[in-house]
């Protein structure tokens, strides 16, 4: 007669409780090797190549597709999207979509200057962030620069054993008796996240000399002058890899879960899928961090473009178009908030989401009065509960926290704008936003099994 949540831990089979155990070491390797959008693009689209896939342009010079095709969009290097056709586009898409990019540090346009003996570097910081977290702990910076002269270069440091790492200071306790008494989002200013860069000065440089050794070593690093940050994209994030946590080893702390966990997931999902009915596809935006903007964002029309050109080769238009993606259905695969037993005040306790209880159905987003939020049909979730009932995957309900404490939003709504059934799923997550995050390993392996059962 009550429901109750399933625990994933006591539901696996020994079989799957091998799988779980290799997706979760796989699913580390990619979040340490993915420390960027344009890393984890890069990523996917080395997973999708092997498995076969071919870009959207090479399909379009063959003129011809059909059923079990498997097609990839690079949209600039920082989003994508993966296909596997099925009998008619038309007839709409099963279509899985997340997010690549994450909160971080992003260096200013001229962020290098020299003050107290040291280089620094200014910043930005990107998406929702609590500034004091990036204070006093080990960073790492990644990114491309491109030079006056049009070469690319490639930039990480801090991810090596022998690497140098970066650091943003905080004030010493000694001297806090003012910063301690401001309110905690108040206690770091976004002016204050700056990045220590170097600090040993030029010889007979009488002007910035800790700023002229620093030039002179990216000089001979990679080439670049000062003007050279006006094109480049650097961002600062966490130094590290992602760890194991508990003396069971049951739990993962990395950098970007949010959402990098749920395109981890769907990804190997898609690349079992072989010849579906229906056709299969993975969307992996930018953007959504700051409101799914600009050209790589889910605001973007690039995944719509690429249906009007799988569409186009068998001689059809517009109106394929709009009937495709308004009879599609989409999981929007996003994180959601998860119970921590030590803040349990900003939770309902009867729609909270909890560890290793599996992947969480969200039917609506939002803020307070559920401002900005899809809210998913319940024909769709009940044809969702019958599927992932039939495939035994176990799931569960949750909101993001209770109704004014705050809130948040996906790209649920933008692929709703076409008609398309829509709902947002994903793993919860501990200490979202923050540096670090921490996950579930059995929540991983729920969003895996429940996107490969939508995607099939």
């Amino acid at each position: 007669m009550f429901y109750e949540k399933t625990n994933q831990w006591e539901a696996l089979t020994q079989a799957q409780s091998k799988r779980l155990w290799q997706l979760a070491e796989d699913y580390k390797n990619f979040l340490n090797a993915a420390k960027t959008e344009r890393l984890a693009n890069d990523q996917i689209l080395q997973m999708a190549k092997k498995a076969g896939y071919i870009s959207l342009e090479e399909a379009v010079r063959k003129r011809r597709v059909r059923r079990g095709d498997k097609i990839y969009l690079d949209q600039k290097g920082k989003a994508s999207v993966l296909m596997v056709l099925g009998e008619d586009l038309e007839e709409g898409m099963d279509i899985v979509g997340s997010h690549i990019d994450v909160p971080r540090l992003d260096l200013k346009p001229m962020p290098l200057y020299e003050e107290g003996n040291m280089a620094l570097l200014k910043t930005h910081y990107y998406g929702g962030v609590k500034k004091y977290q990036w204070t006093a702990i080990p960073l790492a910076l990644h990114g491309v620069i491109f030079t006056k002269d049009g070469g690319r270069v490639n930039v990480s440091i801090g991810e090596k054993p022998e690497d140098p790492v970066f650091y943003i200071n905080d004030l010493l306790i000694h001297l806090s008796a003012d910063q301690m008494k401001k309110a905690l989002s108040e206690g770091i200013s976004a002016e204050q996240l700056n990045v220590v860069f170097g600090h040993i000065p030029e010889k007979k440089q009488k002007d910035q000399p800790v700023k002229a050794a620093v030039l002179k070593l990216l000089k001979e690093m990679y080439g670049m002058e000062e003007e050279d940050f006006l094109s480049a994209e650097l961002e600062i994030v966490p130094a590290g890899p992602a760890r194991d946590v508990g003396v069971d080893r049951a739990m993962i702390c990395g950098h970007g879960h949010d959402d990098r966990v749920s395109a981890y997931a769907s990804l190997c999902a898609l690349l079992e899928i072989k010849k579906p009915k229906r056709t299969a596809v993975c969307i992996f935006a930018d953007k959504e961090e700051v409101g799914s903007v600009g050209n790589t964002g889910m605001e973007s029309k690039y995944f719509e473009n690429m249906v009007a050109e799988i569409l186009a080769l068998n001689a059809k238009g517009e109106l394929a178009v709009r009937r495709s993606l308004a009879r599609s259905r989409v999981i929007s695969a996003d994180v959601t908030a998860c119970f921590d037993p030590s803040f349990p005040e900003v939770t309902e306790k009867f729609n909270v989401a909890h560890a290793g209880c599996g992947i969480v159905m969200s039917k609506y987003t939002g803020v307070r009065g559920k401002s900005g939020s899809n809210d998913a049909n319940a024909e769709f979730i009940s044809e969702l509960r019958r599927l992932f009932a039939k495939n035994k995957v176990v799931w569960q309900s949750g909101e993001l926290g209770k109704v004014d404490q705050g809130g948040g939003g996906t790209i649920a709504y933008i692929l709703a704008n076409s008609g398309a059934e829509v709902v947002d799923m994903g793993v919860p997550v501990l200490s979202m936003h923050a540096p670090f995050e921490l996950i579930s390993k059995a929540d991983l392996y729920s969003a895996y099994m429940a996107y490969k059962a939508f995607l099939q």
